[in-house]
């Protein structure tokens, strides 16, 4: 049975209420946390492309991107399935920042590819993964429990 059904949150995954790329969170983490989300795409074979300043580049050591995201523009992109594109924002050890667009996650099919994500993330880093409208941090609307082990409503979802 699915985490979540369309029906039930296709308010959060409209484009003009949420903004086109949402902001996904991982609060409160550290180098090693990083590491353990490099760890989660090469274990799962996900296709990934790493660049510095716009220059694709090998993927370092989470210890090593956290550095240069000091002083450059540091992307993980990362696609856990084809035609959907995820981009990790590397700002700072303590928290794993990401985009997703919710154009690429229409109808039961992409809720049910988010919530797979976010329980991936969720269960490697043992922490919860919130989903906010964009530049909106503050409130997310959904995202992995830790307790209940799934994706859950934090939010109401607006009628539509």
């Amino acid at each position: 049975m699915p985490d979540l059904l369309w029906d039930d949150v296709k308010s959060f995954f409209a484009p003009d209420l949420m903004g086109s790329l949402p902001d996904v969170r991982v609060p409160d983490t550290s180098v090693e946390d990083w590491q353990a989300v490099l760890d989660l795409v090469r274990s799962q074979g996900w296709s990934c492309e790493y660049s510095e300043d716009g220059v694709a580049v090998r993927l370092p050591r989470a210890a090593d991107m956290l550095a240069r995201g000091e002083g450059a523009d540091v992307l993980l992109r990362v696609w856990p399935v084809p035609g959907f594109l995820v981009i990790f924002r590397v700002y700072e050890a303590g928290s794993v920042d990401f985009d997703v667009d919710l154009r690429e996650l229409q109808g039961q099919g992409g809720v049910d590819v988010l919530c797979r994500l976010l329980r991936a993330m969720g269960r490697r880093l043992g922490k919860p993964v919130l989903l906010s409208p964009e530049s909106d941090p503050l409130h997310p609307v959904l995202g992995f429990d830790v307790g209940a082990d799934r994706v859950v409503l934090l939010g109401d979802p607006q009628v539509m």
